[in-house]
């Protein structure tokens, strides 16, 4: 079974807890927390709520808010849930099955897998032998292999463009139907404040001789042979993620940690999440502070932000970083790829107006898609 650490959930026995407990009033409070599908099976009486709003192809405009409220759409189970963890940590499953469990969408972890597989199902990265160096793909098994390339400053940022994508899919897949997800320093600082922190994270820790052990035993060869995975780099990571990425976040969302060394129990997990009590913060306190106090019209007015004005969040991207080299390309290198990657199959039009690839009446279409949400793809490293 694994053990648990909570930072930032209320101990039952503090050092007045005897005294609160001989002593305190009969009061009942009741609180609707996280649940699992289990148990909201059970629950007769809860009410209907409005069918999914399809944020990927309808505009939640300001007469749509007059009769579809968000908040209709937001029960105990519409929050974000992050999980996090080592390399080889066993993150996949154990979100799956945290998702299937809790009756929530599973999001793979990004991975520009869901950038360079057009919608079409070609592999851009087929284009490689093409084009110049500079433009050539890159992305985690590269960087496993060839971690001092040129082109790794790039996939950094690459990789950290998908993540922020995904999670504005996440937060508009939330606000848009109510079920809930389970997801370079300048740029990061530029963009992060657009973005609402999730409500809770789920901490896998594995040490670094069985995360190295994980790693023998999955043999993916760009892991097995990588000059990157050494022990060193991993408890910089381990080390990062424990005294910088947790400290910081339990400030403002609930977080649980477990020993995840030989593995362990969801149901375990499923009970410590439903005792979570995510609606004990107040407006001053910091934790929770991006989801409470929020009128309908705030509620509206994010919903309409993440659904149909992501490419107005994602336009922070386009900064140019010209003191940066390793950022650039050359113009001329630029023209290639260009030349290059309009004449690929499924990119010479827009989705849906590409006839070669079997899309029908174009000639009486008027628009393009609403928006550019990423793919459901598992990253693939074999």
């Amino acid at each position: 079974m694994a053990s648990l650490m909570r930072i930032g959930v209320c101990r039952f026995i503090n050092k007045n807890g005897i005294n609160n407990v001989l002593f305190a009033k009969n009061e009942l409070n009741l609180v609707r927390t996280i649940s699992s599908k289990i148990m909201r099976s059970k629950d007769t009486e809860r009410p209907p709520k409005p069918a999914p709003w399809n944020y990927k192809e309808k505009s939640y405009t300001i007469l749509n808010y007059w009769i579809d409220r968000t908040t209709s759409r937001l029960d105990e189970n519409s929050k974000i849930i992050v999980v996090e963890g080592p390399v080889a940590a066993g993150k996949t499953k154990f979100a799956k099955e945290l998702a299937a469990e809790l009756d929530m969408l599973y999001m793979p972890e990004a991975n520009l897998d869901m950038v360079y597989i057009n919608p079409y199902g070609y592999d851009l990265r087929q284009l490689d032998e093409q084009l110049p160096e500079s433009c050539r793909s890159f992305d985690i098994k590269n960087f496993l292999i060839t971690p001092k390339h040129m082109n790794t400053a790039a996939f950094q940022l690459h990789q950290y463009h998908t993540k922020y994508s995904q999670y504005i899919d996440a937060l508009a897949h939330l606000l848009s139907t109510g079920q809930a997800y389970k997801s370079y320093y300048e740029i990061r600082d530029n963009t992060i404040s657009e973005l609402l922190r999730p409500h809770l994270v789920i901490y896998l820790d594995v040490p670094v001789n069985a995360v190295q052990e994980n790693i023998k035993k999955r043999a993916l060869s760009c892991e097995k042979n990588s000059p990157v995975l050494t022990k060193d780099y991993l408890s910089t990571m381990e080390k990062f993620y424990k005294q910088n990425y947790l400290k910081e976040i339990s400030k403002h969302a609930e977080l649980l940690i477990y020993d995840w060394s030989e593995g362990g129990e969801v149901e375990v997990v499923v009970e410590d999440v439903e005792r979570i009590d995510f609606d004990k913060f107040d407006t001053q306190d910091p934790k929770m502070k991006d989801w409470t106090n929020l009128s309908e019209e705030d509620w509206g007015v994010l919903r309409n932000k993440y659904a149909d004005k992501k490419d107005f969040v994602m336009a922070y991207f386009n900064v140019p970083m010209f003191h940066v080299p390793e950022l650039t390309i050359e113009a001329e290198d630029a023209k290639i790829y260009h030349d290059i990657l309009n004449n690929a199959p499924g990119e010479a039009y827009e989705v849906g107006y590409n006839a070669s690839m079997g899309d029908t009446g174009v000639y009486f279409k008027l628009k393009g898609p609403h928006r550019e949400t990423l793919p459901l793809r598992e990253r693939n490293l074999q």
